[in-house]
């Protein structure tokens, strides 16, 4: 043991003669003089000092199981309620025209057409009829002019203010239909072959600015979307408008843990309106590749 003189000190002795450390620390003896005292010391006491100095810190720290981390799909959990609102049947669709590029979402071309705004008042009065908005609700329509038109119907009739209405930039966005931009609404059911093979497999690209998103790639988005809601708001309701069903029918895919290649199970109608329900998955259904298996569902490549 290393014996050490420690000179005087007000504050250094004062700690030295409060009696939770005197306590804590019985072997060591203590000089009753403040003024004039020697400590033994050795790396068993200093250490025993060290964990009655340290644990009022430790203990008042919040669990770490009790913080909210990274998004995962499917989640544990959900901190706020959500409502999931395809927009109704827009100019183009009443066309028979696929029309994806972003370029032209905030065009009025883009907005709902007159059918679609009798199917987007339809959902705006089931959402109260479901008491959505009773309490307050937040809003979160993609930027694409079916979509925010959508929004604003939804808020009138429920009641909900303009500030309550968020508009989502980029995470909402129509999925990006490459070659097939501009071609009949029918072709489409050659993407969701291709998709019922594979998340990972994209529609044929094109040169006009279209993407040729993947189920994988709009997986990405709304993940990110989700991440954002969830660390955002705790306790809410969000209403969460797109403009197209694949951006819903992926998100819904994800949370209920369901293989993605099986989103097109859950696809949305114009105006269809769907209560997020993380306990609902539809029946099982073989894909449509003999060879192609999924070994770790619902994360599939």
């Amino acid at each position: 043991m290393k014996t050490t003189a420690i000179s005087s000190h007000p504050l250094l002795a004062s700690e030295i003669q409060n009696p939770s450390l005197r306590q804590a620390c019985p072997s060591i003896p203590f000089s009753q003089n403040p003024n004039d005292f020697v400590l033994p010391i050795n790396r068993r006491h200093l250490l025993t000092s060290l964990s009655v100095a340290i644990t009022p810190f430790f203990a008042s720290q919040p669990p770490y199981a009790a913080a909210r981390g990274l998004f995962q799909m499917p989640p544990p959990r959900l901190t706020n309620r959500y409502y999931l609102v395809r927009a109704g049947e827009s100019e183009y669709e009443s066309m028979g025209i696929i029309n994806t590029n972003p370029v032209a979402k905030t065009s009025m071309d883009s907005g709902l057409s007159e059918r679609g705004r009798k199917q987007t008042v339809k959902a705006a009065f089931e959402l109260k009829a479901m008491e959505a908005c009773e309490r307050s609700c937040w809003i979160w329509p993609s930027i694409t002019q079916r979509a925010y038109q959508a929004a604003e119907i939804i808020a009138s009739v429920n009641g909900v203010t303009r500030s309550f209405i968020v508009p989502e930039y980029s995470f909402l966005d129509a999925r990006g239909l490459g070659a097939f931009e501009g071609k009949s609404l029918e072709s489409v059911s050659q993407v969701y072959a291709s998709d019922s093979i594979s998340p990972s497999m994209k529609p044929p690209p094109i040169s006009d600015g279209t993407p040729n998103e993947s189920v994988e790639d709009v997986f990405v988005r709304v993940t990110q979307l989700m991440s954002i809601l969830e660390t955002q708001y705790s306790g809410e309701t969000v209403i969460i408008v797109s403009p197209d069903s694949d951006n819903l029918s992926v998100l819904q895919a994800g949370l209920v843990g369901l293989d993605r290649r099986r989103h097109r199970d859950l696809s949305f109608g114009p105006g269809e309106v769907r209560f997020v329900d993380i306990k609902s998955i539809p029946p099982y259904k073989q894909p449509a590749s003999g060879v192609y298996k999924c070994l770790n569902p619902p994360s599939c490549r």
